[in-house]
């Protein structure tokens, strides 16, 4: 038996990224460990958006060398930062084995065949007209109650802070079919909730002729027996429209929430980042989901310190904040990645103002994830239980339609279940309940 350890490093995408890997490394006789000791295949998945990210998988690489002197082990490196560097990766690293480009996953089983049998080192970063991993099935893993499914990859949009688009290609949408068989496939193995992942969902179909658009989609999958939830990121902005706004009204499936990136309460910040919308537009949308779906979870990503943000523009990011009351946001310090526009940018923003505004707007987010959490308190919420507590034997954790943290009371029993909860207490990161019997769930 072989054993194959997989780090990964960044977003959801990523992660569904390394159990495609996973799932084709099974078929080819590998088998998942957690112990990196004892692999035999080594394989780190990684982000290049931000710069935590990155430095993360440069320290872990750095320690796979011991354990290469002491043992044979293959390693490789996978994802956009081994797009983005190539063989290059190869000649710094001696350790390293192999480097898989975005665009070549369905290619792992042979690459690491070919290093197994010759000790040939590997860099294969070359992009395809269609991304073939776009159509490799990844089955549940044993008690997942839900599951990922790649709607799209790569983005159109070229905003000014972002590389994505240059080490994940342009837009390409699989065709609706193939999507819909995928998710059936799944619901029959028992999963009861799919995420929906994509650069930009919300452009889902642009590139595909005769195909339907995301509101469509959404719709397809609502009819699919089996499936009782539906999630989806990640959505920008200028492309959210109103058919799609109304589906939260509409689709009994698909849940309360949407991940919806402003990055910046300024206009002139937000031109210089390419977003092509104003922050009135943005507030505006909010409204209209609101208005089609009052209880909605809205969370967020946005960038301080950007190049030539003033402490006027950063107000302008507080300010928009306190209007749509983010349930929560995913807040970070800007940093030059090589290879976007802002990297020629003039007004950087010094590092100590940076980490001055995060803390402010940080500040600002906890008192408001607190404030929603709170108004939670009474209500009663319906639970998807995915798991026994991992602090608790005695408790069970799942999520709320609008994606919140619950906690209480049960065993594994009820996972794969649906179990309506009166929330009893509020906390920064997540709720605390006690099962109702006989109760309904408002829903919007």
């Amino acid at each position: 038996m072989k054993y194959l350890y997989i780090q990964t490093f960044g977003c959801q995408m990523n992660f569904h990224d390394s159990d495609q890997m996973a799932a084709l490394l099974e078929r080819s006789g590998y088998r998942i460990t957690d112990d990196l000791a004892a692999s035999d295949l080594v394989i780190i998945n990684t982000c290049s958006v931000r710069e935590k990210a990155e430095q993360k998988a440069h320290s872990f690489m750095g320690r796979l060398g011991k354990l290469k002197r002491e043992r044979r082990v293959i390693i490789g490196i996978a994802g956009c930062l081994a797009q983005q560097w190539g063989k290059e990766f190869l000649a710094r690293i001696p350790h390293l084995d192999f480097v898989l480009g975005t665009h070549n996953i369905h290619r792992l089983p042979e690459i690491v065949e070919e290093i197994e049998k010759s000790g040939t080192r590997v860099a294969e970063t070359s992009f395809h007209e269609k991304v073939k991993s776009l159509e490799i099935y990844t089955p549940s893993r044993n008690g997942h109650v839900t599951s990922c499914v790649t709607i799209m990859q790569g983005c159109n949009n070229f905003c000014s802070f972002c590389i994505v688009p240059h080490l994940r290609g342009r837009e390409e949408s699989r065709p609706s079919g193939h999507i819909v068989d995928e998710i059936r496939r799944l619901a029959a193995s028992g999963i009861r909730e799919v995420m929906l992942l994509g650069q930009n969902v919300n452009s889902y179909g642009n590139t595909l002729a005769g195909s339907p658009g995301f509101p469509e989609l959404l719709a397809m999958i609502n009819d699919i027996e089996g499936v009782e939830r539906i999630r989806f990121t990640t959505s920008h902005p200028k492309d959210l429209s109103e058919d799609l706004m109304k589906c939260f009204g509409s689709l009994e499936k698909l849940c309360e929430h949407i991940h919806l990136p402003v990055q910046s309460g300024s206009d002139r910040v937000l031109t210089r980042m390419n977003r092509r919308y104003t922050s009135e537009e943005y507030l505006e949308k909010v409204r209209t989901l609101r208005a089609y779906c009052p209880g909605i979870s809205i969370s967020s990503d946005i960038i301080v310190g950007f190049p030539g943000e003033e402490e006027e523009d950063f107000q302008k990011t507080i300010d928009l904040m306190e209007k749509v009351i983010f349930d929560t946001s995913f807040s970070f310090k800007y940093s030059a990645r090589p290879g976007i526009v802002a990297q020629e940018f003039e007004g950087r923003v010094d590092e100590k103002t940076k980490s001055r505004r995060l803390s402010l707007l940080q500040a600002v987010q906890e008192r408001h994830t607190l404030q929603v959490n709170r108004s939670l308190v009474g209500g009663i919420v319906d639970v998807l239980v995915e798991s026994v507590s991992r602090n608790d034997a005695f408790e069970i954790t799942g999520r709320s339609r609008s994606h919140k943290i619950v906690n209480f009371s049960g065993d594994s029993s009820s996972i794969g279940r649906i179990v309506p909860v009166r929330i009893t207490a509020a906390f920064a990161h997540s709720l605390r309940g006690e099962r109702e019997s006989g109760r309904e769930v408002t829903q919007c």
